[in-house]
């Protein structure tokens, strides 16, 4: 067994211990960002299927290499960085197997990403991201706002397919062990739930990385990225 495939094995019995304690089912997507498309493909062969990039040059490059699209013909593609405008096209043309993009934050870039999906007759599955923390340079919609943009998403971008909520918890709340960015997601959950009468396991939680998906989990994840874990230190 190699390195890598070791790593996924232990991520994947830490998760489905804490799944399980939960009663909850969580999906580990596998953040490849800088990593090449080998290891991407080792993974693969391991039994991964879902893996996140963060910049959409990467995401377009990766997508296309002809070893991924040989070897690994059910890949599935997350999108986690914050999206550009000027980007969007490119990334809803050029990314085969695209599964989700997990960084909606706004009315415009949600509004833009339907009315580009329309042209192509295409649906996509989105996450709203909240930004718990309220740090200034920060991506995420704060908490405030984001029942005004699910509305908005609900009611008028009928190409986009909202699946749940993404965070990307303080640095400085990982350092000393501070779940609160996960307790304001969760609570966001809660608050949606209640207002459209969904059942909580309706809506995705995507929270958590390498150094705090064990406690994202035990918090309510559902959704958790992990990258230096599972393909080691990113240089």
């Amino acid at each position: 067994m190699s390195k890598l495939e070791a790593n996924l094995k232990v991520v994947l019995q830490r998760i489905n211990e804490l799944s399980q304690l939960n009663s909850s089912q969580v999906r580990l997507i596998a953040i490849s960002k800088t990593k090449p498309v080998e290891d991407i493909v080792e993974l693969y062969r391991a039994g991964q299927r879902h893996f996140g990039e963060n910049y959409v040059d990467e995401l377009e490059n990766k997508s296309n290499n002809n070893i991924i699209l040989t070897e690994c013909p059910e890949i599935r593609w997350h999108f986690v960085g914050h999206l550009q405008s000027n980007k969007i096209n490119r990334v809803l043309t050029r990314v085969p197997n695209l599964d989700c993009i997990q960084t909606i934050d706004s009315l415009a870039l949600a509004d833009r990403l339907n009315n580009t999906l329309m042209k192509q007759s295409k649906k996509l599955n989105i996450l709203l991201q909240i930004n718990t923390s309220n740090e200034d340079q920060k991506s995420g919609i704060d908490r405030k706002d984001f029942l005004s943009l699910y509305e908005h998403i609900k009611s008028n971008c009928t190409q986009l397919t909202c699946l749940g909520l993404m965070t990307i918890g303080s640095l400085d709340n990982v350092k000393i062990d501070d779940d609160s960015d996960f307790q304001v997601l969760v609570q966001c959950r809660k608050d949606l739930c209640e207002k459209y009468t969904l059942s909580l396991n309706e809506i995705e939680l995507s929270m958590g990385m390498s150094n705090d998906y064990e406690r994202a989990i035990q918090a309510g994840s559902t959704i958790v990225r992990v990258g230096s874990l599972l393909f080691g230190a990113r240089r």
